[in-house]
């Protein structure tokens, strides 16, 4: 018959004062942010204050209304970022499971058994001298309890582990989101960059047009020969070619942001022109250590090194003993009448165990020290990304700076040969000039507007990688 359960409480409250005793202790380093040498101020600005464009929403960055729109739509059906945010919530339940790890393990069983043994086996003859029966019932309803006691933090050192991997999905999204505002706005202003381009190339059409004629009047005058008819052609025809490979790059430039809008090819709507889009010449820039806040790839490679340190935490804490407490309580009888018979069908066992590494050949001391190699190389891992993000944002400026020069020289060359052409033609028609001349006055007019333009849209592009390279667009 089993014993009646008269749980021994003073074994029970031993193992809680082991166990409040032990739990303070946890092994390995807690994480602290290593000191990072970083510089005052960006290269070539002079020392700023903490404001930073950063801290802007990309709504307050980006005014223009169809932009606006476009990166909304980005940020809501984007596949990346959709992935990104599966990924999240991929993690939250990991996080969420962290809340039960140093909780015991319960289990309930309910099982019910019958044997009927041979007569001529020791089990038969057993049983029928000694109950009078060949045929035995068990009866039995359980629970059973077993509860690792984190003595050494191995638990919280890997509960640690998995919060800072969850942590690094969230800064993860944050950096889709950044790259994503970036790349719409980048695209955005290619398509502005194709339409001016676009109507350079249809005005210098129109300008090759008006050439050819004035060299076949001349030809019917005998001031040329055919061969000025034929390279005046041939000038319009370059532009013509240009205005369909700008076409062509047109449709695959929007078919691209609508691929990030998560939609299928077609048209981007805008009435911005190129020539008219506001550009800041200055922006607020904070300084570099506002970077290991607002940049969230650093801040990735921040938590990999959490992670990375808990981790070590967990292999140390593995090197000493483990603390394990078993126990089972239920019903148990060999009749099923009187199978809830209280109490003489109760029953309890509780058991506490104490394992200690001896020799595992050596795999727990070499997954410490592998452990700690990792940790060293996400600390590196971690200067070296905050270093490129300082360089990300000074080559930003700079390029930003530049393109404010070539800028007002390009325009100024742009102008100073759109009126060339008009001193080629007058002079052609007065026989001071060549028809060369005339040709080549309007293919130098041509590729000054063409490169004007495309500054304007670098101009444009290094204002986003500015607001990017900060942090900025996850806000």
């Amino acid at each position: 018959m089993s014993r009646p359960f008269l749980p021994s409480y003073r074994l029970l409250l031993s193992l809680f004062l082991l166990t409040v005793l032990v739990s303070g202790c946890k092994v390995g380093q807690n994480y602290q942010r290593p000191s990072v040498p970083m510089p005052d101020q960006f290269s070539g600005r002079p020392a700023a204050d903490t404001s930073s464009v950063a801290l802007i929403s990309w709504r307050e960055f980006f005014r223009d209304t169809e932009l606006q729109n476009l990166i909304g739509t980005a940020l809501t059906n984007n596949f990346d970022l959709r992935i990104a945010i599966k990924r999240i919530e991929e993690n939250q339940a990991y996080v969420r499971q962290t809340r039960y790890a140093r909780l015991p393990a319960v289990n309930a069983q309910l099982a019910a058994s019958t044997v009927t043994p041979s007569r001529n086996s020791l089990n038969g003859l057993s049983l029928e001298n000694f109950i009078g029966t060949r045929h035995l019932e068990d009866y039995s309803a359980n629970l059973s309890l077993t509860w690792e006691v984190d003595i050494w933090g191995r638990i919280r050192r890997q509960n640690e582990a998995t919060l800072a991997q969850f942590l690094q999905t969230q800064e993860a999204a944050k950096a889709v989101r950044t790259s994503l505002v970036a790349s719409v706005a980048t695209g955005y202003f290619n398509i502005l960059l194709l339409d001016a381009q676009l109507d350079v190339a249809k005005r210098n059409i129109a300008l090759g047009d008006s050439i050819v004629r004035l060299i076949r009047f001349q030809k019917k005058s005998g001031d040329v020969t055919e061969l000025a008819v034929q390279q005046a052609e041939a000038q319009r025809q370059a532009a013509n070619l240009l205005r369909s490979q700008l076409e062509q790059e047109l449709v695959i430039e929007q078919n691209g942001i609508r691929q990030l809008l998560g939609d299928w090819p077609g048209a981007i709507a805008r009435n911005s022109r190129l020539t008219t889009y506001p550009v800041a010449d200055t922006l607020l820039t904070g300084v570099p250590a506002q970077l290991l806040a607002n940049r969230p790839d650093v801040r990735v490679s921040e938590l990999n090194l959490v992670a990375a340190n808990a981790r070590a935490g967990v292999a140390e804490a593995s090197l000493y003993p483990a603390l394990t407490i078993t126990g089972s309580s239920g019903l148990n009888s060999f009749q099923a009448g009187n199978w809830f018979a209280l109490p003489n069908s109760l029953f309890y066992n509780l058991a506490a165990g104490l394992v200690q590494p001896v020799f595992g050949r050596r795999q727990l001391k070499t997954q410490l020290d592998v452990s700690r190699i990792q940790r060293e190389v996400a600390l590196i891992q971690f200067q070296q990304n905050l270093n490129a993000a300082v360089a990300d944002v000074s080559n930003a400026l700079v390029r930003n700076e530049k393109l404010q020069e070539q800028e007002r020289i390009a325009t100024s060359r742009a102008q100073t040969l759109q009126g060339a052409i008009n001193n080629a033609k007058l002079l052609f028609k007065s026989g001071m000039a060549t028809y060369l001349e005339v040709i080549t006055a309007q293919s130098n007019a041509l590729q000054a507007e063409l490169i004007l333009a495309d500054i304007k849209r670098q101009r444009l592009g290094a204002m986003v990688e500015i607001y990017r390279s900060l942090g900025g667009g996850w806000r």
